[in-house]
């Protein structure tokens, strides 16, 4: 899995998920606080906008709906932006974000997610090119307008659906 810098380090004593913007109620989670939630199991693809893929991924963390369900977005937040702890960032539509199989996971099979793979926390957006599960995750930041994260200021889609090869912009 590639990055755009140097893996940051954390102490997960101190480490912080900050959730705000467009919501009702904005909460900062220790990973403590983000292992209490309730914890399901996802199996998934994950698909390189370079044309490689890693088949039946077991994650472990948290849906993204229940990140939702705590910080009740306003009805005037329709996109999401992933802020991370190496300056990396990404958005999608809150609509994506919904499925079943979207995760803030924490577990890359039965192991904490290394720092490597982007632990202690990242998201898994299984029906998007990899570029959207952003890694390190530090802020997620709910909009009213769609925000270009790294990659799509740099010209990669910012739908990225890899079934119907959405690479680069239009």
């Amino acid at each position: 899995m590639r990055h755009i810098g140097v893996i940051p380090r954390f102490d997960l004593d101190t480490w912080r998920l900050e959730v705000c913007g467009e919501v009702e109620k904005p909460i900062s989670l220790s990973f403590e606080d983000v292992k209490a939630l309730p914890t399901v199991v996802g199996v998934s693809d994950f698909h390189c906008v370079e044309g490689w893929s890693l088949l039946d991924n077991k994650w472990e963390g948290i849906l993204f709906k229940t990140i939702v369900k705590i910080v009740k977005p306003k009805a005037n937040a329709k996109y999401v932006m992933f802020e991370c702890y190496d300056g990396y960032s990404t958005s999608l539509a809150l609509s994506d974000l919904l499925e079943d199989k979207v995760l803030l996971a924490y577990k890359l099979g039965d192991e904490l997610l290394p720092l490597e793979r982007g632990g202690p926390l990242r998201l898994i957006v299984p029906h998007k090119y990899a570029y959207k599960s952003a890694m390190w995750l530090k802020r997620i930041k709910f909009t009213s307008k769609q925000e270009l994260g790294y990659w799509e200021k740099r010209g990669y889609s910012n739908t990225a659906d890899p079934w119907k090869e959405e690479r680069y912009a239009k």
